[in-house]
């Protein structure tokens, strides 16, 4: 981990909380695009070599925890959860990565608390923790038909991405990666600020 970022380990443990599904059936699907950014994190980071703990792949750099819950994404709370009390965290020392088909692919958002918006992994998480206050960083897979999606939404969310695609979400996972060392230093306003354009 860079210097900058141990730093933020003088604000206690903080959770990054990438969303996805186990197995490699859904490996490179847009469903998993929080799964890739905790994988970049955990390599820019060299943290410990991810191990099995309240169904979550966990990887330690100092006091922050990065995490893949293992649960599939619509039992995601689960695990978070369990993490949460086990680390004596709160809501707002986490961060939770996913993937948003609300916003054109490569966009990112952050916003300290809210609804679910639909998405079924942080549907899960606020209903384990009781409380929509809980910092997340959105990430557009969204196409201009997304809207009609309807019945094929489903579908298209476990879909591997294209090599056209490809292209754009690398750049997106670095640049989420930044906004999770953001966020870790200086929090969610100035993190909004450099990042929600």
């Amino acid at each position: 981990m860079s210097d900058e970022v141990q730093h933020a380990d003088t604000i206690g443990d903080r959770l990054i909380v990438g969303l996805g599904n186990p197995g490699d059936r859904y490996r490179n699907t847009r469903h998993n695009l929080g799964f890739e950014v905790i994988a970049c994190l955990s390599r820019r980071w060299s943290a410990s070599p991810a191990r099995l703990e309240c169904s979550a792949l966990v990887a330690r750099s100092g006091e922050i925890l990065l995490v893949a819950p293992q649960t599939f994404m619509n039992r995601s709370g689960y695990a978070v959860r369990c993490l949460v009390q086990g680390e004596g965290a709160t809501p707002a020392g986490l961060l939770v990565v996913y993937d948003d088909v609300n916003l054109p692919l490569g966009q990112l958002r952050l916003r300290p608390n809210g609804g679910p918006g639909g998405h079924r992994g942080m549907e899960s998480i606020i209903q384990n923790l009781q409380t929509e206050e809980v910092p997340r960083l959105r990430l557009g897979v969204g196409t201009e038909d997304s809207e009609s999606l309807g019945e094929d939404l489903v579908e298209f969310v476990l879909s591997d991405f294209t090599s056209d695609e490809r292209e754009v979400v690398e750049v997106l996972i670095e640049r989420a990666a930044d906004a999770c060392e953001s966020w870790l230093l200086v929090g969610n306003e100035a993190t909004m600020n450099r990042f929600n354009g």
